[in-house]
C-alpha cells in the first residue's frame, strides 16, 4: 500500500540505501566479492542497464565458499537469485517488512517503473522499529516471530527454502562428514577450525573438565530417585546442572571477566554428557561410569552410557548426529538462552532456561516417537494404509515437517546416509515408509511441502548404535549445549537487554474501578 494512503506512515524511500552497489551478470564472483568487501555491503543487485535481474548476497558468498567454487571463473549469474522480488519507493515500510519476513530475505531491491532506485534491508527496518509506536509495530509482527530478524550473529544460519544451514562460514553437513565434534566445538568457540596441534590441545583441555564436581556427584542418586523410573532425563539434567552452577559459584556474567565466562562455558559443554549418562545409569540401578581418559567426545558419551567402549562405526555415527545438531539458527531454546543472557544473568541460568525450552515436545521433538511409528507400521506393505489413516484422522506423522525447511532437511539427508552405512533391519523399512509418506502427504496435504526432518533418521542411527530411546532427546541436548554456550558468549560480548513489546488485545482501558458488591 502506498504510504500516502496511511497518515503518518513512513515510506521505503525514507530508509532505503542509494545509490545501490551493483554488478553485471557476467562479472566474476571474485570481482564482485572484492567490491562488496570494499563497499562494506551485504549484497549487490545484478542489473542489465537500470533493470534489476538478480541479487547476490553474503549468504550466497557463504554457499559459494562452502561449495569450493572457482571464484575467478564462476560468474555472478551462476550463483545469483534471478528475478528478485522488489518493493516500490512509495510503499509503506511495514509492507517492505512483510516481504522480507515472509520470504526470509535480508535485502530487497526498491524498483520504480522497472528502474532500480534503492535497496532496503532488514537492518534498515529494525532501526526505525525502535521509534515506531509499539502498538503499531507489535500488531504487524507475525505470530511466533516467524521470519523476524532479531539480532546479528556470526555463529550460523538456516536457509530453509534452500535446504541449507551452516556453522560460521562452513556447510554444517560438510563439517559432519569431514571433521570431528571437537573441531566444530573449537570452530564455534574460537571462530576457526583448529589445526591438528590445536585440536589435540583443545581435546586435552576439555577432557579435564568432564568430571562431575564431587558435591554434585554425591547428590545424583537422590535426584535420580526423586522422579522414579519414568522421570524425564532432561528434567533431571535441568536440576543437577542448576545445582552445579551454585556449587561452582557461577556469578552474573556482568560481574566476571570474559575469560572466566568462557571457562564456565567450556566446563558446561564438557560435563553435560557426563551428567546425562550418570543420571541414566543411576535411574536404572547401574553404577556410574566415569569418563574414559583416552576416548574423544562421542565415543566417551557412548562409553559412559553403555559401560563399554563402542565400535568405531557406532561412535562415528553418533558423532555425526551430534555435530549436525550443535546449532540451528535462533530456535526456541537458543533464543531463550540469549534472552536470559541479555539480563546479565549467570551462564547456568541461561543454560537451564534453554534446557527447559528444549524439553517442550514442539521444540526438542522426539526421535523416539518417529521410531515408535516405524514399529507400529511394522512392514513396508502396511505403510500406505497406516499413513493414510493417520493423516486423515489429523494425526501428525512423527519425523515429518519442519517450521523452517520447505524442502529436504539436510540433516535428515545426511543421517539417511549414516543409517545406510551402519546397516541394520530398520533402514530399508524407514526408506520405504519415507517414500510412501511423502507421496501420501503430497496427495492429502497439497502445498504443505512436508519432508522428513532430523528426527526421522536420527532415531534409526541412535537405535542402531545402542542409544536407548529415552536418551534420544538428551543426546540432542548433549551437543546443542555447545551451540547454546556459543550464543551466550556472543550475546555477552555485545549485549543489549532484549525487551520486546506486545500488542494489548484486551478490553479498552482505562475503565473505572468498580466498588465491591
Amino acid at each position: 500500500m502506498p504510504a500516502s494512503a496511511v497518515p503518518g506512515a513512513r515510506t521505503v524511500a525514507e530508509i532505503m540505501s542509494h545509490p545501490v552497489i551493483t554488478a553485471a551478470a557476467m562479472e566474476s564472483i571474485a570481482e564482485t566479492a572484492t567490491r562488496m568487501r570494499e563497499k562494506h555491503v551485504g549484497s549487490v543487485v545484478v542489473v542489465d542497464g537500470e533493470k534489476p535481474v538478480g541479487i547476490l548476497t553474503e549468504r550466497d558468498m557463504i554457499r559459494i565458499a562452502a561449495g569450493g567454487a572457482d571464484t575467478s571463473a564462476d560468474t555472478v549469474s551462476d550463483w545469483m537469485t534471478p528475478n528478485p522480488d522488489s518493493v516500490a519507493s512509495d510503499e509503506e515500510v511495514t509492507d517492505a517488512f512483510a516481504s522480507l519476513a515472509e520470504h526470509g530475505y535480508r535485502h530487497i531491491p526498491v524498483v520504480d517503473d522497472g528502474v532500480l532506485v534503492g535497496l532496503v534491508s532488514m537492518r534498515d527496518i529494525m532501526k526505525i522499529a525502535q521509534i515506531q509506536p509499539a502498538e503499531k509495530a507489535a500488531a504487524e509482527i507475525p505470530e511466533g516471530l516467524e521470519g523476524v530478524v532479531v539480532a546479528d550473529t556470526a555463529i550460523g544460519d538456516v536457509r530453509g527454502r534452500e535446504g541449507f544451514y551452516h556453522y560460521r562460514q562452513y556447510n554444517a553437513v560438510d563439517l559432519a562428514e569431514k571433521r570431528t565434534l571437537e573441531d566444530v566445538w573449537h570452530l564455534l568457540f574460537e571462530g576457526s577450525l583448529p589445526s591438528v596441534k590445536q585440536r589435540d590441545a583443545f581435546i586435552e583441555t576439555v577432557k579435564r573438565l568432564r568430571e562431575i564436581p564431587a558435591d554434585v556427584k554425591e547428590i545424583l542418586p537422590s535426584v535420580a530417585a526423586l522422579g522414579g523410573p519414568e522421570a524425564p532425563p532432561l528434567d533431571m539434567l535441568r536440576t543437577t546442572y542448576s545445582m552445579m552452577g551454585v556449587d561452582l559459584d557461577f556469578r552474573p556474567w556482568l560481574d566476571i571477566p570474559a575469560e572466566e565466562l568462557r571457562g564456565q562455558a567450556l566446563q558446561t559443554c564438557a560435563v553435560v554428557p557426563t551428567l546425562l549418562t550418570a543420571l541414566y545409569r543411576l535411574k536404572h540401578g547401574l553404577e556410574v561410569v566415569d569418563p574414559h581418559p583416552d576416548l574423544p567426545y562421542a565415543a566417551n558419551y557412548l562409553y559412559m552410557m553403555l559401560g563399554e567402549v563402542p565400535k568405531p562405526d557406532y561412535a562415528r555415527g553418533v558423532e555425526q548426529y551430534l555435530i549436525s545438531t550443535i546449532d540451528h539458527g535462533f530456535n526456541a531454546s537458543t533464543f531463550t538462552a540469549r534472552v536470559i543472557t541479555s539480563t546479565g544473568a549467570d551462564l547456568a541460568s541461561a543454560v537451564v532456561g534453554a534446557i527447559g525450552a528444549l524439553s517442550g515436545p514442539l521444540h526438542g521433538g522426539a526421535p523416539s516417537r518417529a521410531l515408535d511409528m516405524l514399529d507400529a507400521i511394522g512392514t513396508a506393505d502396511k505403510a500406505e494404509p497406516w499413513l493414510r489413516d493417520a493423516v486423515e484422522r489429523g494425526d501428525r506423522l512423527m519425523g515429518f515437517g519442519h517450521r523452517v525447511y520447505k524442502t529436504d532437511d539436510p540433516r535428515s539427508v545426511m543421517l539417511r546416509g549414516v543409517a545406510e552405512r551402519l546397516g541394520g533391519p530398520k533402514v530399508d523399512l524407514a526408506k520405504a515408509i519415507e517414500k510412501k509418506a511423502i507421496e501420501v502427504l503430497a496427495e492429502l496435504k497439497p502445498g504443505r511441502q512436508l519432508y522428513t526432518n532430523v528426527e526421522f533418521y536420527a532415531g534409526i542411527v541412535m537405535d542402531t548404535c545402542g542409544v536407548p530411546r529415552e536418551m534420544f532427546t538428551p543426546t540432542f541436548a548433549s551437543s546443542r549445549v555447545i551451540g547454546w554456550s556459543s550464543h551466550i558468549l556472543e550475546q555477552a560480548a555485545d549485549n543489549r537487554l532484549i525487551r520486546p513489546s506486545a500488542h494489548y488485545a484486551g478490553p479498552p482501558p482505562p475503565e473505572p474501578v468498580p466498588e465491591p458488591t
